[in-house]
């Protein structure tokens, strides 16, 4: 289904249009092929994207001037819905964004053989990264609460493209007052920008405490929008709701998804799906198609885990135990064509 829609999508978009009307949600396209390529490995659907791929690269090159800085233009300048009221927060994060739209797009052109242009997307980045602090600063000094919408989104963007420490942006946005200021959407990145600065627990806890309460109120699939004041006198999702309780769908939501309209099940509010594979059971894809992967997995306060990871060749499964001198041992067992290494 990933394919089909990455390739529907594509279709639908002709150059130079942005996906869906937005700026951001084309570079997010760009990106998920670089991951879908090192999960499956598959370097002929790689090569059917060559060109819009090259297309898309070119047209995002053309929107960075000459001091480094993204003037993305001509489609909406979105991070996520709440952030979107946030000017300084999303400047900075389509900066961000755009670095790492240029890195994945080196990447992804030297496996085509798009040599040139691969080295032209490497300095673009360098000039972006030069450039970074004319972005950066007006966001730190913005006086904008840590935990305000589009504070968390921005900074976990900053961290993950390299240009703020992810130490710095854990201990000045993202830890700040928990999981209030988390989005459905960019909690995932939000999430690991904190693994990166090696606050394994402190995410291990926000996931408790945002996605936990959805859980709590009678979740079986994760909202498109969710925000922690909600929840006082708040009734669950999965009776009618009782006088003097609040119905936490009709009653909640914003921008377009106000009332009813509000999904309860979103897919793009898994994330925690994926970073517990990712940082618990430690799951990470070193070479395309899974060829080889480390496994590194971080507990926290859980006395143990286990779970599969799937990759072209199987299935791995993993069971990592803390034993009572808090040392972790792991059985794993993988297909032969999967190198691990830990």
């Amino acid at each position: 289904v990933i394919p089909k829609s990455l390739d529907f999508i594509r279709d639908a978009t002709p150059l130079p249009g942005w996906m869906n009307g937005m700026c951001s949600y084309s570079i997010w396209w760009l990106l998920i092929q670089r991951d879908w390529y090192y999960y499956q490995g598959d370097l002929a659907y790689l090569k059917e994207q060559k060109d819009y791929l090259t297309g898309l690269l070119h047209l995002l090159i053309s929107k960075v001037d000459e001091d480094g800085v993204e003037k993305l233009d001509g489609g909406g300048r979105f991070l996520d819905w709440p952030s979107s009221e946030n000017p300084v927060a999303i400047d900075a994060g389509l900066q961000a964004l755009m670095l790492q739209a240029m890195k994945a797009g080196n990447e992804l052109c030297k496996v085509l053989g798009e040599d040139a242009l691969a080295a032209e997307c490497e300095a673009v980045g360098n000039r972006m990264t030069k450039a970074a602090s004319k972005v950066i600063k007006p966001f730190l000094k913005s006086g904008v609460a840590p935990d305000a919408p589009g504070s968390k989104q921005a900074a976990s963007l900053l961290a993950l493209a390299g240009l703020m420490k992810p130490e710095e942006a854990d201990r000045r946005y993202l830890v700040v007052n928990g999981g209030h200021g988390f989005s459905t959407f960019y909690g995932y990145y939000m999430l690991r920008a904190m693994a990166a600065a090696g606050n394994y627990q402190g995410a291990i806890d926000v996931i408790r405490q945002f996605w936990g309460a959805m859980l709590d109120l009678g979740a079986t699939t994760f909202w498109e929008d969710f925000n922690l004041d909600w929840l006082p006198g708040a009734s669950r999702i999965d009776e009618l709701v009782p006088v003097g309780k609040k119905d936490i769908h009709g009653d909640y939501g914003a921008y377009c998804y106000k009332g009813f309209r509000h999904s309860l099940c979103h897919g793009w509010a898994s994330g925690p799906t994926s970073w517990l594979s990712e940082y618990v059971l430690g799951v990470q894809v070193v070479e395309p198609g899974c060829r080889v992967v480390r496994i590194t997995p971080h507990l926290g306060d859980l006395e143990w885990v286990e779970g599969t990871f799937p990759t072209p060749y199987g299935v791995i499964t993993i069971r990592h135990e803390k034993g009572a001198d808090g040392k972790v041992r792991s059985r794993i067992d993988a297909p032969s064509e999967v190198k691990v290494v830990r």
